[in-house]
């Protein structure tokens, strides 16, 4: 992918932030079947931070101590990506 191809799937995939900027779902990278390595450097290069949710500690339920349990490497991967607001002007 070149950089105007990865510019319109970011800019086609994004949704404001909090912060003024934008924010991409990991989950929607790989879903739109791109190249998530290139699209990685994409982000990086444009001043994007990886967001990862903090750990909750224990569920409560059946299932929440193996969900929670924070070993899973999942659960070290980014859920989305921050880019300041500048980046797709």
């Amino acid at each position: 992918m070149n950089d105007l191809e990865i510019t319109a799937l970011v800019r086609r995939l994004s949704r404001p932030h909090l912060s003024g900027g934008i924010v991409i779902e990991r989950a929607a990278i790989l879903a739109a079947g791109a190249e998530y390595p290139a699209i990685i450097d994409w982000i990086a290069s444009h001043a994007g931070t990886p967001e990862t949710t903090a750990p909750t500690g224990r569920s409560r339920g059946l299932h929440g101590s193996r969900i929670n349990d924070g070993n899973t490497p999942a659960s070290q991967q980014p859920m989305r990506f921050v880019l300041p607001a500048k980046t797709l002007h």
